[in-house]
């Protein structure tokens, strides 16, 4: 397994730049930069031009808040600037966001994104060939390309493109038409090999070879013991308000904790924050983050995703230590 450096998601553009640059030198095998307060796209072009050898991942690129060509163009210059370094992950967000806080429509997200990915690849194939852009679908429709604004073949082709999912429609089409499937935390072992994995392979007629399996998992480090529970407590917390967004239901389904979902959900409606932690037993924690010491997190991680993932990363929804995170991130490097 890889195993990458993932950005704090509350860093300005120059701190994420900074944090490539120091992911690199530590030994990391990529960089993902996550979408949240800044346009990934310029964080990642900073990252692209202070880095020489690191992957720079978009960890994800919002896709409905853009059209197909907004965000081929985006990739393309990003695959420039980083002489190949870049892979797009992208991710649909939910309904509320890409309507209400974009703007933009939303509907049936995983055969439009599907679509979306197919306008995509057709935009880039236009840009390396200079034949007619035709592309027509039921929710995008890309026809002209004229030559002034076509960035023409680009030395380094296209990226891979890896897409974020947990139901079993969006991974059917990361099995599809994509590279890759970026999992979300909010992903057990056994959700993993026992739901994923094979809706992959059928998607794929079976043959998961060169497809990549990105999986960021939550680990609880601290120094002592006051470090550990404060640790655990920032852990069980963010689970709580993933679990209480519908998309991640299916994974408490398949656990049969489905009725947490709908406790979690009301009580987010209210911002009860500490009462929806609260609510999130030892149990469930121990189904999505792996604690102890460094060694001991990476013994678990290799463990739990051994042979299912090709690529790990530590989700730390707290103040880590980053000596424990980089020896953490050593011994999993060291024995994978």
């Amino acid at each position: 397994m890889l195993v990458e450096a993932v950005v704090d998601v509350r860093n300005d553009p120059e701190a994420i730049e900074a944090a490539a640059v120091r992911a690199e030198a530590e030994g990391y095998s990529g960089v993902g930069i996550p979408e949240t307060q800044h346009d990934v796209f310029v964080t990642l072009a900073l990252a692209a031009r202070a880095t020489e050898s690191v992957t720079l991942q978009s960890a994800i690129a919002v896709a409905f808040s853009r059209t197909p060509m907004t965000l081929a163009m985006s990739a393309n210059d990003i695959t420039l600037i980083s002489k190949g370094r870049f892979e797009l992950g992208i991710g649909s967000q939910v309904k509320a966001h890409i309507e209400r806080r974009f703007g933009m429509p939303w509907s049936a997200p995983a055969a439009r994104m599907e679509e979306f990915i197919s306008a995509m690849r057709a935009i880039w194939s236009a840009f390396e060939s200079g034949e007619r852009l035709s592309f027509k679908g039921e929710y995008y429709s890309h026809t002209l390309l004229t030559e002034i604004f076509s960035p023409g073949p680009n030395p380094y082709g296209t990226p891979p493109v890896l897409l974020a999912a947990v139901g079993p429609r969006m991974v059917e089409v990361a099995g599809r038409v994509t590279d890759g499937i970026m999992c979300h935390p909010m992903t057990s072992k056994s959700y993993l090999s026992d739901a994923i994995l094979p809706t992959l392979r059928d998607a794929r007629g079976g043959d998961l070879t060169g497809f990549t399996v990105s999986m960021p998992a939550f680990v609880v480090l601290g120094a002592d013991e006051d470090a550990r529970s404060r640790a655990l407590a920032g852990t069980r917390k963010q689970i709580a308000f993933y679990a209480s967004t519908p998309a991640y239901k299916p994974v408490l389904d398949a656990h049969g904790w489905g009725d947490l979902h709908g406790k979690l959900n009301g009580l987010s409606r209210r911002h009860a924050w500490d009462e929806m932690a609260g609510l999130v037993d030892d149990d469930v924690v121990a189904a999505f983050a792996v604690g102890g010491t460094p060694d001991e997190v990476a013994a678990g991680l290799r463990e739990r995703f051994g042979g299912l993932a090709t690529r790990l990363s530590l989700n730390t929804p707290y103040e880590a230590d980053p000596e424990l995170v980089l020896a953490t991130a050593k011994a999993l490097r060291d024995k994978s």
